[in-house]
C-alpha cells in the first residue's frame, strides 16, 4: 500500500498508543478466523487473507529497521530488497492461523518495544521509506497506524471503514486528499477532473485536482476515505463519481 504522506499533529508516542489499540482490534479479528478462511480472497487483488496478515507482520519488522536507522545512525533499509519483501509475504501467506497470529503478535511487540524506548532526539532523524521518500522517524508510527487500520479492512472479515476510529479518519482524509492532489498535478489533468470532497459528519473538506473543481462529492467520512483509498467503489456516495488520480 502507498501510505499517505502527511503526518498527524499528534506526538509519536500518542500515535503509538493508537497503534497498540488498532493492533488489538486486528488480533481479535484474526483470532476469530479459521485456517480455512486464510486462502479466501482479501480486498487486495491477487492477495488472500493470509497474504494480508503476513504482510502486516513483515511491515512491522520493516519499520523496526527504520527505527534502528534512526536510533543508531546506521542506514538500515526498510526492506533488504523488493524480491525478499515479496518472497517473505508469499511464503508466510500459507501458514496455519496459529502461526500467523503468533507472528503478528511478536512482530508488533518488537515494533512497540523499540518505538517505546526510542530517545527523543532519534525521532528527528531522517530515514527513507522503501519507495525512496525521506521522512523524519516521527512519521513511522503514523505509517504503522495506516498499515494496521487499512489492511485490517482488507482482511475482509467484518472490520469495515465504518469501524475506523474518528481520530484516524480526521488524520487520514487530509493526507489522502493531499497525495491524490499531488498525483493529479503531476498526471494528465484531462484524465483526472478536479473535484471537491466534503464530509457530512466532520468538518473535513478538500479539493482534489489541479484545476477548478467541477463538482462536490459529499458523504460520511468513512465512505469518502474508503472510496479515495480504492477500498470501495463508492456506491454509497452520490454518482456518477469522477475518476480518481492514480496513486504515486
Amino acid at each position: 500500500m502507498t501510505s499517505p504522506t502527511q503526518e498527524p499533529t499528534a506526538t509519536p508516542h500518542a500515535v503509538l498508543d493508537r497503534v497498540a489499540e488498532a493492533t488489538e482490534r486486528l488480533l481479535r479479528t484474526a483470532k476469530n478466523l479459521a485456517d480455512a478462511d486464510l486462502p479466501e480472497p482479501s480486498l487486495l487483488p491477487g492477495w488472500t487473507r493470509g497474504h494480508v496478515l503476513a504482510h502486516l507482520a513483515r511491515n512491522a519488522d520493516s519499520l523496526v529497521n527504520l527505527l534502528l536507522w534512526a536510533r543508531t545512525g546506521i542506514e538500515t533499509p526498510q526492506y533488504a530488497s523488493q524480491f525478499l519483501r515479496d518472497h517473505d509475504i508469499e511464503a508466510g501467506s500459507t501458514r496455519p492461523l496459529a502461526e500467523q497470529i503468533t507472528d503478528l503478535e511478536t512482530s508488533a511487540a518488537r515494533f512497540a518495544t523499540l518505538a517505546g524506548t526510542l530517545p527523543d532526539d532519534a525521532w528527528h532523524a531522517r530515514v527513507r521509506t522503501r519507495g525512496g521518500r525521506e521522512i523524519p522517524a516521527s512519521a513511522v508510527p503514523w505509517m504503522r497506524l495506516q498499515e494496521v487500520e487499512i489492511h485490517h479492512v482488507d482482511v475482509a472479515a467484518a472490520y469495515t471503514p465504518a469501524d475506523w476510529p474518528a481520530p484516524f479518519l480526521i488524520d487520514l482524509l487530509p493526507a489522502v486528499a493531499a497525495d491524490l492532489t499531488a498525483a493529479a498535478t503531476t498526471g494528465s489533468p484531462a484524465a483526472t477532473p478536479t473535484f471537491t470532497v466534503e464530509a457530512t459528519d466532520t468538518p473535513f473538506t478538500a479539493t482534489i485536482g489541479a484545476t477548478t473543481p467541477t463538482r462536490t462529492i459529499r458523504g460520511p467520512a468513512p465512505a469518502l476515505a474508503a472510496w479515495l483509498l480504492g477500498r470501495s467503489p463508492g456506491t454509497d456516495l452520490p454518482t456518477p463519481l469522477p475518476t480518481l488520480p492514480a496513486w504515486r
